[in-house]
């Protein structure tokens, strides 16, 4: 394929995998209008309206690439959210964590104080961060590198958005930490009508969450299928020499994990 053409489906989580430089974080930004300085998207990212036709549009969609500021910053966490590979680049470190959920919720959706406290305390328990009430007073720094995550994760869904794009949040973490946040991520899917993307250069990841997957190679789609599918009859050679890498893996035994 030339070019990035991928669709993400409601309830469902969009894998896109491919080694460092292929451009998958790069799609991601794009998105949300983050590209560094002196970058462009060209093309169209269309963001399907849940409530009523879009800035300009009347075909149910907002365009986003070469949208005026002041849709994007209406996108940006209230309907599409990002969660990075390391918290603390969305988590303030000398802010409590009721603080930062509270803030989002109070200019985007117009919540009174306790109103927006009792959804922060709902959204931790969501998340299964410990004595979610007592977690609302305390600071980044007092949790462990997973519980961090799930509390980002947790700002990210703050004010109920209709796109999760996921950027490696799992790579930081530990295994046992990191099948927690990839069992949230799919229950977080599963739960309604949120889509995620799941960007990763990990193609097991991919085997254990994700329903399509779209492979990226020096800013090109090579390939896009189910995830069944492409771990069991992968059908380009750059997706078949990334599943001989994993480790301890046939393409047998990852079909097997795709199941």
């Amino acid at each position: 394929m030339g070019g990035i053409d991928l669709a993400l489906s409601r309830g469902g989580i969009h894998g896109l995998a491919g080694e460092s430089g292929s451009g998958k974080t790069m799609t991601a930004l794009a998105v949300l209008g983050l590209l560094p300085g002196g970058m462009t998207a060209s093309g169209s990212i269309r963001l399907a309206d849940t409530e009523g036709p879009g800035a300009g549009s009347d075909s149910g969609f907002t365009e986003l690439v070469g949208a005026p500021r002041g849709v994007l910053q209406g996108v940006r966490g209230r309907r599409v959210a990002m969660v990075f590979q390391d918290p603390s680049t969305s988590l303030h470190p000398q802010l409590p964590v009721g603080r930062q959920l509270t803030d989002h919720m109070r200019h985007h959706l117009g919540l009174g104080k306790p109103e927006a406290r009792a959804k922060a305390e709902a959204l931790l328990d969501r998340v299964r961060v410990p004595d979610a009430r007592g977690a609302l007073s305390k600071y980044p720094h007092q949790f462990s590198g997973g519980q961090r995550q799930r509390i980002a994760i947790a700002v990210a869904l703050a004010c109920d958005p209709t796109v999760l794009l996921a950027d490696e949040p799992t790579t930081a973490l530990d295994v046992t930490v990191q099948a927690g946040v990839l069992q949230l991520l799919r229950e977080l899917a599963d739960g309604g009508d949120l889509s995620i993307l799941l960007v990763t250069h990990d193609l097991g990841v991919m085997s254990a969450v994700a329903d399509e997957v779209t492979v990226m190679r020096q800013g090109l789609v090579v390939e896009s299928a189910p995830r069944q599918q492409l771990f069991t009859a992968p059908r380009d050679e750059y997706t078949r020499s990334l599943l001989a890498a994993l480790p301890g893996s046939s393409f047998e035994q990852a079909g097997e994990d795709a199941r």
